[in-house]
């Protein structure tokens, strides 16, 4: 027994496996603890309560940041949400027709497509791709194979081929060709109204004529629509608006009379070739209230081809560009003497076929004299010697006074683009000189376009009134309704009915018995005014040689209404005048006029009146 336990107390003492933790236990057990072990408690609460105070801190944090999104921010993340699902959108819509005065369209949205080809992307060889396209959009096969070598995808085929042949296309079923549609503007007159229609360019903004300065009416106003989408960005039609893709049928009506605006066209061609001028015009106005039938210029361009044509083609010279009227501006200087008392109807003037006024001397354009002859005498004959005579019989302010009256040195109110003013000088310059007043009197020394002219003698038909040249009807529809007429300045009486009157009469001995002869029509009563005028330089005096000829008719003379103007710029030859030039293209428009408007000649009318 003693044996044992000195074994027991040896390996006690040679083996002291007892482990720390196992001496911590039985000092616990015990009641004893060592200072070391203190700390490790001590440190272990710590870290306990730290963590605790994360959780907590965390989670009150959560609970602030929730109770800030729904509570304090929920409307408004709501809201934002909402707008990240929800897409506006303007509906691409078509551009309102326009027609002329008898609803042919003049100008019309076509749905065509542009046409990519993605060589890449062909299950085909080139070349075959090629001989089955080409027929179809008329290239040519080889320059296709070209196209489609020149790149593996995006190539533009063609940028705008009409719908019917893109149904062919499509019919091919050829992989790799790629159609976007589009809308493109179709001009089915083509050149015949270019210069009152205009043309949209790429953008399908309008650049020029009514296209650019109706754009307003033209373009269909639209609202834009929210609707919602998926996240793949698609759009679900579920919350459209009802009939947000409604287009109304309106359309934008012209005064324009296409058949006479042909007419005109063709013979003011002829003419110019003929004299081989620089460019003519042609304007035809109803002067009971300023509707335009006709505006046309020559050259001129079609607009389905806009960019081939010279830029200088898209103003219209007529309301653009100012010229000196000539003695087409005469039967006016006749009124305003008339309607101030300086002149009557029945007075005579001496014409020794010059005149001196201060260091000048003025000529007749083609004759010496005439010698004493009437004021109806002085229109025939367009005599510059009896105008600068009448003119002397009023002070030089007032008859400066009547020309501002008129609008002269003014810009034109019209629908038309690019209109520019006059040029009068000023009434201290055109009264310290006498050479201004005379020269004015035959119709120089001031500037206009031509139509104003049409305008001014537009008062002469009408009884005196100045009406607003215009060539916007309004809107109508389908059915020819009108829907909104724009608002056109009150006529503006500057003359009385006895004195246009009385110079319609006179106009119309110049048709008869004058230089106008070359417009007359057997049956029917015209007045009428030629004109063969200097031309201006832009760097003062005039061109030598240039001449601008003219002749404007007034159209019926028992019932006046209709007020005819032909103007040729730089015609050739020594025959150049406006008799020759001008009043035939006159002549052949009013033949085409009359029965369009049918018109009878007088004595129809007095065979159909019966006494009352």
């Amino acid at each position: 027994m003693q044996k044992s336990s000195s074994r027991l107390k040896f390996r006690n003492s040679r083996n002291p496996a007892v482990t720390k933790r196992q001496r911590v236990s039985r000092q616990r057990f015990m009641g004893t603890v060592t200072p070391n072990a203190q700390e490790t408690i001590q440190s272990s609460k710590i870290r306990l309560l730290i963590v605790w105070a994360i959780l907590i801190a965390a989670g009150l944090g959560l609970a602030v940041n929730l109770y800030n999104l729904q509570i304090l921010q929920g409307q408004k993340l709501t809201q934002k949400a909402r707008n990240q699902q929800m897409v506006s959108l303007r509906p691409f819509m078509s551009r309102r027709l326009v027609t002329d005065r008898n609803a042919n369209v003049l100008a019309i949205d076509r749905p065509v497509y542009t046409v990519y080809a993605h060589p890449k992307l062909f299950d085909k060889s080139n070349e075959e791709i090629a001989e089955k396209l080409a027929p179809i959009i008329d290239k040519n096969a080889a320059d296709l194979v070209k196209s489609f070598q020149s790149r593996k995808s995006g190539i533009m085929i063609i940028p705008a081929l009409p719908e019917e042949i893109a149904d062919r296309v499509i019919a091919l079923r050829l992989n790799g060709l790629e159609l976007n549609p589009k809308y493109s503007r179709l001009y089915p007159q083509s050149d015949a109204t270019s210069d009152v229609v205009g043309y949209v360019d790429l953008e399908r903004r309008g650049q020029a004529g009514v296209e650019y300065s109706q754009d307003k009416l033209l373009e269909r106003s639209v609202q834009k629509v929210r609707l919602m989408q998926t996240a793949k960005g698609e759009l679900k039609p579920d919350n459209a608006p009802e009939g947000f893709l409604h287009a109304d049928d309106l359309r934008l009506q012209l005064t324009i009379d296409t058949r006479l605006q042909r007419a005109a066209r063709l013979a003011l061609k002829a003419q110019v070739e003929k004299f081989q001028a620089k460019r003519g015009a042609v304007i035809v106005m109803d002067a009971l209230d300023g509707s335009l039938l006709t505006l046309v210029s020559q050259p001129t361009y079609n607009p389905n081809e806009y960019g081939k044509a010279k830029i200088d083609l898209f103003k219209n010279w007529t309301v653009a560009d100012l010229y000196e009227p000539g003695s087409t501006f005469k039967p006016l200087n006749v009124a305003i003497a008339l309607e101030n008392g300086a002149i009557k109807p029945d007075d005579t003037f001496n014409d020794p076929g010059f005149i001196k006024v201060a260091d000048r001397v003025i000529k007749n354009a083609q004759r010496n004299g005439y010698g004493r002859i009437n004021i109806a005498q002085i229109l025939q004959n367009s005599s510059n010697i009896g105008m600068v005579k009448i003119i002397q019989k009023m002070r030089p302010s007032l008859y400066h006074t009547w020309l501002e009256r008129m609008g002269l040195g003014q810009p034109l109110e019209t629908d038309l683009p690019f209109g520019v003013s006059g040029s009068l000088k000023s009434q201290q310059k055109f009264i310290s000189s006498p050479i201004e007043p005379a020269t004015a009197s035959f119709g120089q020394g001031f500037s206009l376009t031509p139509l104003q002219l049409v305008q001014l003698h537009g008062a002469l038909a009408n009884g005196g009134k100045l009406v607003t040249p215009h060539v916007v009807r309004g809107l109508v529809d389908s059915k020819g309704k009108i829907h909104y007429s724009p608002t056109l300045p009150a006529p503006r009486q500057i003359f009385s009915t006895k004195t246009t009157q009385k110079v319609v009469e006179m106009m119309e001995t110049v048709v008869s018995e004058g230089t106008g002869k070359p417009s007359k029509i057997a049956g029917y009563r015209i007045g009428g005014k030629t004109g063969t005028a200097q031309k201006a330089s832009p760097n003062g005096g005039y061109i030598p040689g240039a001449r601008i000829t003219s002749f404007v008719a007034v159209l019926p003379v028992e019932a006046p209404r209709y007020v005819i103007l032909a103007i040729v710029d730089e015609p050739k030859g020594e025959n150049a005048y406006g008799s020759t030039v001008a009043a035939p293209i006159v002549k052949s428009v009013m033949e085409t006029l009359i029965p369009l408007e049918q018109l009878p000649p007088p004595q129809a009318n007095s065979a159909a009146e019966t006494p009352r």
